[in-house]
């Protein structure tokens, strides 16, 4: 007999109530028709609502293991976190013995108390006197029970007699037992008195008395399945009762939990079906299912469970901390410790709530960091450039429109570095983007010529890159606004056409776009550059509107909103990565000694590689330090601020250095620079200088390279 596999959705007699596929197991059997009339044999679902082995042969739909044992790493953490517990637990009980001594003897003395008077009533037999003497009462009443009376008194006094000589007998045994005991060693007198005093103290400790103190604080949070119900019920996520019997409403399914994971608890459960609610849904309720389960929404971290993990559409992860996951001793970035680091690998950026790392991939890639002032957001956007530093094959063009001191070190390895948002800067960083979008045509005629067995898909690879010598492109924008706010209209949108040709076409050749700014509005960084950029990272903002500007339109509402943070979350950020990926992120710390430190690292690599070009091969301060001799601060820092004029009025130099260094130059005036840089070696050849036209008081650069050795100016081909 032979028979055919048909899909299960042509099975004859469907069961619309059978849960749904992505759900529950579905298991086939084969069943055989007989071949009458040309019927074929089909298979049917086992979940059949006329099938009585339905539930017996469904596979359950959930993990074999709990969430602790699913990994080596995971039940290896677990046991020696058991092993701390209990450690600890020790040493806290073993300095309160005494007290647990002391309490326990007390306790006893109440259940010796409690014992005695509880044994009184049938040593004195009251049971037996309440029967004579209700019938004495009687007697008074009716006289022919006088004999019945008579004898149940002689009964009772013989009862009473009998229970007091076995009482004495007890007591005598227990004083003989006492001092036997008091004679015995003193282990074998430990041993009984623990055996004695134990259940009497047992008997005395009462429903509320504790013996042992508590150990640990209770937990902050505390969820139950009833809980989660009851918060997205307030929520208007699942229907309301109305004050009846909620025993026919509906309820969320917990595929896990809620169970305690780490410093936490963790549930993932499947929104009901029929109720119209959806994962999304319960990701823009956030903040109320918060305040619900009594938190801060801070400590709520939810996402969606996707198809690729056995999730659906109504299926939500959720993980609530028991405090601000994002405080504390921030952590230092591996960088810093690193010799070398490839840009094709993820870059290391930070760590989740719940300790996870979190690894940016920047190749093919396009940045945008955004925020308030003083919340790390700069720290953040030079960790990306840092990885950057530590691969010689990478070319980095640094923009930064404050001109302050964060992005001062990359001097020494930066092919060009534009300081500041003044005229001359800006014609500076017009220039760059000219040379930028050059490179990025000459390199893509370049991959267009090579055969597909060499470049198969027409972008650079590692081993085009060195081959034909084109370095990754690293171009890195800080403080976007204030070059858009000092620019004429048309070179504004001229900057903005070119950053987003950048954008948008560079990935393939090799660039990297790596740009921030504040709250980037209409007027400070158009929507047509921030919608092309990829990843974006927002440190806290004021509001939820503020928190789309960086992030993305709609991200507040899926559960990505940087105006959550506060102002204690430095350096703690929302890293959205694609249209549904975002998480928040505390990012690895690197402070400005260590970024300037992984400079000079780069700086030797680059060196040793054949790779340090453009303004960092003139770095005159690094020159300085390579041959072994000293530049004075004054000179490099002038030449520094000077960098794209010839010459420069004082009242200019001094707002650069002061730009530079406040604690430095705060307190300098024209007559203290004046005699400073005299000091240093420089001699001016005329005090005054003319820009544009106007005369003023002033410095030529010349004057100031002339006070470098010559030797040094030569290396660096001034």
């Amino acid at each position: 007999m032979s028979g055919t596999v048909v899909p299960l959705h042509k099975t004859t007699d469907p069961d619309p109530s059978a849960p749904a596929a992505a759900d529950a197991a579905v298991v086939l059997s084969l069943v055989s028709v007989p071949p009458e009339s040309g019927d074929q044999p089909v298979v049917e679902a086992v979940d059949r609502i006329d099938n009585p082995l339905a539930d017996w042969l469904t596979v359950p739909d959930g993990p074999l293991l709990p969430a602790w044992a699913r990994s080596r790493a995971s039940v290896a953490a677990n046991v020696t976190a058991l092993g701390r517990l209990t450690w600890w637990h020790t040493r806290y009980h073993g300095l309160r013995s005494p007290k647990y001594l002391v309490k326990a003897v007390l306790l006893a003395a109440r259940g010796f108390y409690r014992a005695t008077a509880g044994l009184w009533p049938t040593l004195s037999a009251q049971d037996h006197s309440a029967a004579v003497k209700a019938l004495r009462a009687q007697v008074k009443v009716r006289p022919e029970d006088l004999e019945l009376a008579t004898r149940l008194q002689a009964a009772h006094y013989a009862r009473t007699q009998t229970r007091r000589w076995r009482f004495g007998a007890a007591a005598v045994a227990v004083t003989a037992a006492t001092v036997g005991v008091a004679l015995a060693p003193l282990l074998l007198q430990a041993g009984i008195g623990a055996a004695v005093v134990g259940p009497l103290a047992y008997l005395g400790r009462g429903k509320e008395t504790r013996l042992l103190d508590q150990a640990a604080p209770p937990l902050r949070v505390d969820m139950s399945a009833q809980q989660l119900n009851d918060a997205l019920r307030a929520a208007g996520l699942l229907k309301s009762g109305g004050g009846k019997d909620d025993k026919d409403l509906p309820r969320v399914h917990c595929s896990m939990g809620p169970v305690r994971d780490g410093r936490g608890w963790a549930v993932i459960f499947d929104m009901p079906r029929g109720g119209g609610k959806t994962a999304s849904d319960v990701l823009a309720k956030r903040e109320v299912i918060a305040q619900e389960l009594g938190v801060d929404e801070i400590q709520v971290i939810m996402s969606r469970v996707r198809a690729a993990k056995g999730g659906n559409a109504g299926r939500v992860s959720m993980w609530v901390a028991d405090d601000d996951p994002y405080l504390g001793t921030p952590n230092p970035s591996p960088l810093e410790k690193a010799e070398k680091f490839s840009i094709w690998e993820p870059v290391p950026f930070g760590q989740d709530a719940r300790g996870n790392r979190v690894d940016v991939p920047v190749m093919w890639q396009s940045m945008f960091f955004g925020g308030l002032p003083r919340r790390g957001k700069t720290f953040s956007q030079r960790l990306l450039t840092a990885a950057g530093l530590l691969d010689a094959y990478v070319r980095h063009y640094v923009a930064d429109g404050k001109g302050g001191a964060d992005w001062m070190p990359m001097k020494s390895v930066a092919h060009r570095l534009v300081m500041g948002a003044e005229d001359d800067a800006i014609e500076a960083l017009k220039a760059m983007l000219r040379e930028l979008l050059g490179e990025m045509e000459r390199r893509f005629a370049l991959l267009r010529d090579l055969p597909p067995s060499v470049c198969p898909e027409g972008k650079l690879t590692p081993d085009i890159m060195v081959k034909y010598t084109l370095p990754v492109i690293f171009v890195t924008i800080d403080e976007l606004q204030e070059y858009f706010t000092a620019m004429e209209r048309e070179d504004r949108e001229q900057v903005i056409n070119d950053l987003c040709r950048i954008a948008r076409r560079g990935p393939a050749a090799g660039f990297i776009s790596n740009f921030a700014s504040q709250r980037p509005d209409a007027e400070s960084v158009p929507a047509k550059l921030r919608e092309i950029i990829t990843i974006r990272y927002s440190t806290q903002v004021v509001d939820r509107t503020s928190s789309d500007m960086v992030l993305g339109k709609g991200k507040a509402a899926q559960g990505a909103d940087a105006s959550v943070l506060s102002e204690d979350h430095k350096g703690v950020g929302v890293l959205v990565t694609g249209p549904a990926s975002f998480v928040t992120v505390r990012a690895d710390y690197l402070d400005g000694t260590g970024f300037a430190a992984l400079c000079r690292k780069g700086r030797t690599l680059r060196e040793a590689a054949g790779q340090l070009t453009g303004d960092a091969s003139g770095d005159v301060t690094a020159a300085a330090e390579a041959a072994g001799l000293t530049v004075p601060a004054i000179v490099s820092d002038a030449l520094e601020i000077m960098r794209h004029s010839p010459r420069m009025f004082t009242p200019d130099l001094l707002a650069g250095l002061v730009n530079l260094d406040e604690d430095v130059y705060g307190d300098f005036t024209a007559e203290r620079l004046a005699s400073e840089l005299e000091a240093a070696g420089v001699k001016r050849t005329s005090k005054q200088v003319k820009i544009s036209g106007a005369n003023g008081a002033g410095y030529q650069r010349r004057d100031i390279e002339a006070a470098v050795p010559a030797e040094i100016l030569l290396s660096t081909g001034r």
